[in-house]
């Protein structure tokens, strides 16, 4: 008998839309080996250098991997040194970001938190590129900038986790939602019930490697041959099949992304 955690069969194909390969310990080049169904992989950065790591080794993997650059909001602070070049890459990238609020450590202050993303929401607009949005234990603030600049179209809520309520308040603001390990944890039934009232057509899947590792996996690095498990879990939620759950969130990220 397989076992029902094995990665998913090599038919069906997978967008892994959030992926720091360039964060990873491990060697990138082994973990896409390992991954031949995940067909296309974004790679963000979240920070001026990761960025640039993370345009040179999409350029080694042209067609599958697709850079981002952004600066999260743990190093919010570093905006006034690093948004120009930041801001310069963009013609290189898919997607601004990962950028966003994180309230639950509050690495960089919170007033610097807001002033990067802001930022980088404009810039998202501005050029008309997706923004991959973190946010975590800041909801309320981060669907008021969103809503402010009417940046809803364009975001990408990464890993997202809301319960309900906050699934549908950002949903009428047009957002898409990218689900993560989380939905697969023991631990994970906000989210799952989070995601069950999301429209399938409005969703996208990722690892966000090297972290969140999806069961039976977890304590370990992630990587992007896991992918197809956070689609089992949608599937379980959404009382889809697997391959369902892969044609609907890979249109969704071909056309987010424009891949």
């Amino acid at each position: 008998m397989s076992d029902a955690h094995e990665p998913q069969p090599c038919e069906i194909e997978w967008i892994d839309t959030h992926c720091h390969l360039q964060l990873a310990d491990g060697n990138p080049d082994a973990s896409i080996l390992r991954a031949p169904n995940v067909v296309r992989i974004v790679v963000p950065g979240v920070d001026l250098a990761s960025s640039e790591a993370a345009i040179e080794l999409a350029a080694r993997y042209p067609g599958r991997l697709f850079p981002t650059v952004g600066l999260h909001p743990h190093e919010a602070s570093r905006w006034a040194v690093e948004g120009d070049a930041i801001a310069d890459l963009e013609s290189c990238v898919v997607a601004i970001g990962e950028t966003g609020l994180d309230f639950y450590r509050t690495l960089s202050p919170r007033d610097a938190q807001v002033d990067s993303f802001r930022s980088q929401i404009q810039l998202a607009v501005a050029v008309g590129k997706p923004l991959i949005v973190h946010c975590r234990d800041a909801f309320a603030e981060v669907h008021d900038l969103l809503e402010a600049q009417g940046a809803g179209p364009w975001v990408v809520l990464h890993c997202w986790t809301g319960g309900p309520r906050w699934s549908k308040r950002f949903s009428e603001l047009g957002v898409t939602f990218s689900f993560a390990g989380p939905v697969a944890f023991e631990t994970g039934d906000t989210v799952r019930r989070g995601a069950a009232v999301i429209d399938p057509s409005a969703a996208m899947v990722e690892t966000d490697t090297p972290y969140l590792s999806p069961p039976p996996h977890r304590g370990e690095d992630n990587e992007p041959s896991r992918v197809g498990l956070i689609g089992e879990a949608l599937a379980a939620v959404w009382g889809m099949s697997v391959e369902e759950v892969a044609v609907a969130t890979t249109a969704k990220a071909k056309a987010v992304f424009s891949l």
